[in-house]
């Protein structure tokens, strides 16, 4: 399927408050069309509210947000829900109990014909696998089931923006990421651009292409999930994604990093500021469990205070002579005990670095 790669939805600079309350400040954001986005960040950040001033349930307060490019939302101007063009899942679906799944998949299809109503049906049905289901009702269903009928009923009108309000939240944590990799498979074969809501970022790295992480009303970061875990533009963002520890260091005359686990080359703060700091500053290096490489030849080591099997690796919590401690993804076959010493360096790809609380 070809895609047009235009814009099909712009946020500038919109804000959002209720009751009299901002509940969201000063965002903007693009989504290309065809393009899976999610609102990422605890409850409370807004971003179900953002997402419902795209709907068009709530009305702005400040900027504007397009759609395909038509300006449907501003200060004064508030274009009706069901003019968007919008498809909307809801937390709990919110099927509809005395029809059929046939007829809830078809219930937006009002001036298609009956052929394309049973086509359009049909098609959706095989992709979401729940073709055996169509003369069934909701009730008759797990909730999984359930969620696959309400996305197919929002997608069967071809909206220009499907929006799914923590889609997963029902469902069983174990299912939640296999899920959102399936559902994402489906929404980019139908080319349906989508964003989500979600608290979990496990589901975001599965189903998105771009994310926002939020919080108290406003967006941290707008980007990939590869930019938000290795290039973190905030340490409020660096602890939100992945896991990961500061390591305190120092900044040398030519502007690496001298920590406890050795000089770090890189120009610092490449993340935050353009401006390599002053040698004597302070800072917090940012180390991912994935920088941290098991080996017995170095010469630094580190005491084994508590560990996770993965499966395929260890996430080992290590103390550092200082007590500082830090986080190593070790592969399985290397297991150590709790309260042993281990041999341990630093390979860092992407030096990240924030001002020293």
């Amino acid at each position: 399927m070809t895609i047009d790669r235009t814009k099909a939805l712009e946020l500038n600079n919109i804000s959002v408050s209720l009751g009299g309350t901002a509940i969201v400040h000063d965002i903007s954001l693009q989504l290309e069309t065809g393009d899976i986005g999610c609102l990422l960040g605890p409850s409370g950040c807004g971003k179900t509210t953002l997402l419902r001033a795209i709907a068009g349930f709530e009305s702005v307060t400040q900027g504007q947000i397009q759609i395909v490019g038509n300006a449907v939302s501003e200060p004064g101007k508030l274009l009706p829900v069901e003019k968007r063009q919008v498809g909307m899942v809801f937390q709990d679906y919110a099927l509809f109990p005395h029809l059929s799944i046939k007829d809830n998949i078809s219930f937006g299809l009002q001036g298609w014909t009956r052929s394309a109503k049973r086509k359009r049906v049909n098609e959706l049905a095989a992709m979401l696998h729940i073709d055996d289901l169509l003369d069934a009702y909701p009730h008759r269903l797990s909730g999984g089931q359930q969620q696959r009928v309400a996305i197919a009923r929002a997608m069967a009108p071809r909206p220009r923006i499907l929006l799914l309000d923590e889609p997963f939240a029902s469902l069983d944590v174990e299912l939640r990421e296999q899920i959102a990799a399936e559902i994402r498979q489906i929404l980019k074969a139908d080319g349906i651009t989508t964003i989500l809501v979600s608290h979990n970022q496990l589901e975001a790295f599965a189903m998105a292409d771009v994310i926002g992480v939020m919080r108290s009303g406003k967006l941290m970061q707008w980007g990939d999930a590869f930019a938000l875990y290795h290039e973190p533009v905030s340490a409020y963002v660096a602890n939100f994604i992945g896991e990961g520890v500061f390591l305190p260091g120092t900044v040398l005359d030519n502007g690496d990093i001298s920590t406890e686990l050795g000089i770090l080359s890189g120009t610092s703060d490449t993340v935050t500021s353009a401006k390599i700091p002053e040698a004597g500053q302070r800072k917090s290096v940012l180390v991912r469990p994935d920088d941290v490489l098991h080996d017995d030849d170095s010469e630094f080591t580190a005491k084994v205070v508590s560990k996770a099997f993965r499966g395929a690796a260890y996430l080992y919590t290590l103390a550092l002579p200082s007590g500082v401690q830090i986080l190593s993804l070790v592969p399985s076959h290397h297991n150590h005990d709790v309260d042993s010493h281990i041999g341990i360096k630093l390979d860092m790809d992407h030096l990240v670095t924030f001002p020293q609380a």
